[in-house]
């Protein structure tokens, strides 16, 4: 069971424009963890090929994967929060009295809200201060750029945190039950 009760009746959008925007963020952050982790794949064997089978360490590879899986999991969680597909051990609310469970919900939006201010805060100061510096392996790329996912992906959620407390959760939404609507068909 849900915090949040999500009743087909209780169904509430934001107003179309600022949806749309919403969408369009969620689906950003959709095809950007998708093409992380697809690259992602390809950069690791490229890395192992070149040092087992043609026996030259690149030193590329490892940064590059890193970096991309900085950007899959930060920029996947903002998508997966929106899509409530995120890790949830409900079994403390399962128990709980149903009157206490909107309390509760509300307790949880609020923390998300506090940790998302929090990483966008200190991940776009950490960003900004190692903006200056590169990495040894890609001396063109600035370690801020590395690190800038964080505060990006943070400021999605929270953009996503403040509509689920604003509007409820927004599993109805068609660019959000795509895979459902897979299954449908």
């Amino acid at each position: 069971m849900s915090l949040v009760s999500d009743n087909a009746a209780t169904h509430r959008s934001p107003p179309p424009t600022l949806a749309h925007v919403l969408d369009a963020l969620y689906q950003v952050c959709i095809w950007a963890a998708g093409i992380a982790i697809a690259l992602m794949s390809l950069v690791v064997p490229v890395g192992v090929f070149m040092r087992y089978v043609l026996g030259v360490g690149a030193r590329w590879p490892e940064p590059i994967a890193i970096l991309l899986m900085v950007v899959f999991s930060f920029l996947g969680a903002a998508a997966a929060y929106r899509a409530g597909a995120h890790i949830a051990v409900d079994l403390f609310t399962q128990r709980l009295a149903a009157r206490w469970r909107p309390m509760l919900a509300r307790l949880v939006d609020t923390l998300m809200l506090l940790v998302c201010g929090f990483v966008l805060w200190f991940g776009a100061r950490l960003s900004l201060q190692t903006m200056g510096q590169s990495i040894s392996e890609l001396p063109w790329l600035a370690v801020g750029v590395t690190y800038a996912p964080i505060p990006i992906g943070a400021a999605f959620t929270l953009a996503f945190v403040i509509e689920r407390m604003v509007w409820g959760p927004q599993l109805h939404r068609a660019v959000v039950r795509i895979g459902d609507a897979e299954k449908a068909a």
